[in-house]
């Protein structure tokens, strides 16, 4: 067995691992968050260019994930003392402060539980992963990019919306969703149903206008 088989892999419909650990916003259990969305996601390291056109883009848009009543968690290896310095910084250049809570994690346990990290690595340079994370800890949605290619608040958003507009009509989101797009009934797997529709794709493609 290589090391590469025993890195923890979560699939979506896994219970996220709880853990508690020091943040700019103070001391941060994953658990505080249930009841409500959590967003949580990694980023290589501090001071740097891509992380930082990142984290200014969400810090502008955390009152559009607040108003969908989901918290965002930020993690990375650093010290608590260098987010400090990095969210200064932020501030200084940007003129935009970043108020959700940024995890140290210099052991990388809680990257390691995540399956960010191998466990034999020093560092998580390579880490820059999304997890969606529902009111019951569940975790819904996984996203991960490599060093060099920065994520999309606005997928993010439109991500969170999709998932949360699924549960609450039972429908599905087509490619490219936005709320208030026309979402697709659920196909019924039935034979009268599939022999009476009027056209071939009926039963398995039609379109749900409003919930």
């Amino acid at each position: 067995m290589t090391n590469q088989d025993n890195v923890q892999c979560l699939r979506i419909g896994d219970i996220a691992p709880d853990f508690t650990a020091r943040s700019t916003a103070g001391p941060v259990s994953l658990s505080d968050y249930r009841g409500r969305w959590a967003l949580l996601f990694s980023h290589p390291a501090d001071f740097t260019p891509v992380c930082t056109s990142e984290f200014v883009a969400l810090a502008r848009a955390a009152d559009r994930f607040a108003k969908m009543d989901t918290a965002l968690l930020a993690l990375s290896v650093d010290s608590l003392y260098s987010h400090f310095a990095w969210v200064r910084a932020i501030r200084d250049r940007f003129d935009v402060e970043v108020r959700f809570p940024i995890i140290e994690d210099p052991t990388l346990v809680i990257g390691r539980a995540y399956g960010m990290v191998a466990p034999e690595a020093n560092d998580s340079s390579t880490v820059r992963t999304n997890f969606f994370i529902d009111p019951e800890g569940t975790i819904r949605a996984i996203a991960c990019y490599p060093l060099n290619v920065g994520r999309s608040v606005n997928e993010m958003l439109r991500t969170l919306s999709a998932l949360k507009a699924a549960d609450e009509t039972g429908n599905l989101a087509p490619e490219g969703w936005q709320p208030g797009d026309p979402m697709l009934v659920q196909p019924d797997p039935d034979i009268d149903a599939i022999l009476s529709a009027d056209t071939p794709t009926d039963w398995f493609l039609t379109e749900k206008v409003g919930k």
